[in-house]
């Protein structure tokens, strides 16, 4: 993997928060990716989807949500959130904006993120890729969650485990038929909302990581938008 470097995100409010930018010499394109809602940017899930992606040309930036900074257990508020999105892309932009910009993360992460660009310009963002929608809590089906995503005005990767306690797929199918071309579905087989798969599947943590990072990297490469005023398209 390519040597991190921790950079300064600087948010909306003054404050600042560390950031973990990896880019490989030959990146193309940058995955901006935020944590789930109980663990941080350095947990082991988000450090192995950023080794993984480094190895097909993929950059990432990991960042903090505050609530995680601060050591609070309980997520920030959707405000609060968004704006930690919305800092994380302007670092994006300030330190790799001259790659090919995507944005998601993992389970709250990517939802945040997806609330973060609902009704807005995009600007240069290609697309977002959610590692694990959370779809509705625990026990409790529903769609609400998804309400948004029809204001989502580019490309959409949603990876997904068939055994995801967040996310009954039987639900999500018809969200992501309705949002029409521009929302992809990989599912994950015997995957749980971290990815995980039993001894039975025949397939280990590494071989299913190793499959997120291929599925990312070659969706990415087929959803970069040809070049516009300010947004840098294939060469």
């Amino acid at each position: 993997m390519p040597q991190e470097h921790e950079i300064q995100i600087r948010r909306h409010d003054g404050t600042t928060s560390p950031g973990l930018l990896c880019r490989p010499a030959d990146a193309r394109s940058i995955l901006v990716l935020g944590h789930g809602a109980s663990a941080g940017m350095r947990h082991l899930f988000m450090e192995r989807v950023a080794t993984e992606l480094a190895r097909h040309d993929v950059a990432t930036l990991r960042y903090q949500f505050p609530y995680m900074d601060a050591g609070w257990k309980i997520p920030d508020t959707m405000p609060v959130a968004i704006a930690a999105v919305r800092a994380a892309l302007d670092a994006a932009r300030q330190y790799a904006g001259d790659l090919d910009l995507f944005a998601g993360g993992k389970s709250f992460g990517g939802r945040m993120t997806s609330h973060a660009v609902a009704g807005e310009d995009p600007g240069p963002l290609q697309g977002l890729v959610f590692l694990g929608f959370p779809l509705h809590p625990a026990n409790q089906p529903g769609t609400d969650r998804a309400r948004h995503l029809d204001q989502v005005p580019v490309p959409l990767l949603f990876l997904q485990g068939t055994r995801d306690a967040l996310s009954d797929l039987d639900l999500l199918r018809p969200v992501i038929h309705s949002l029409g071309k521009r929302a992809t579905l990989h599912v994950v087989h015997g995957g749980d909302h971290s990815f995980k798969v039993p001894k039975r599947s025949g397939r280990n943590d590494t071989e299913v990581l190793q499959e997120l990072g291929e599925v990312v990297a070659r969706w990415m490469a087929g959803a970069t938008r040809p070049a516009e005023p300010g947004n840098r398209g294939p060469e």
